[in-house]
């Protein structure tokens, strides 16, 4: 018996029963269209604009600098974990120079981001 043949009736199983529970949903479930029901619902709060208005670029910004530095802290930690590995292996001096070119380079990006009024909100 193949060992991985649970694992693909559990599968299929989940896909059945999911399935099963949206299929019944959408034939027993109430269908009563009006206005109220095509609006976006927004946490139980009345829409005050239009859903479809632009957002500014710079929420889009920010939220891309989220992203770079989120990335940042992922590779920053492993390193500071094994680094003390490193260094009594005597390669520590490479990888402090590697994350400190690493961390200028991304220094250097956010004095840019800085310069040019990024993270200001108006």
């Amino acid at each position: 018996m193949n060992p991985y043949l649970p694992l693909l009736l559990l599968f299929i199983f989940g896909a059945i029963v999911t399935g099963g529970f949206i299929g019944l949903s959408h034939l027993l479930g109430p269908r009563r269209k009006g206005a109220t029901k095509g609006l976006p619902y927004e946490c139980g709060i009345d829409p005050v604009e239009d859903p479809r208005r632009r957002f500014p670029v710079k929420f889009y910004l920010v939220a891309m600098l989220f992203i770079v530095f989120d990335i940042e802290v992922v590779f920053l930690y492993p390193w500071a974990v094994l680094f003390r590995e490193f260094v009594r292996s005597g390669q520590g001096l490479f990888l402090l120079i590697e994350m400190a070119v690493f961390l200028g380079i991304l220094v250097v990006g956010l004095l840019y981001i800085y310069g040019r009024r990024a993270l200001e909100w108006e």
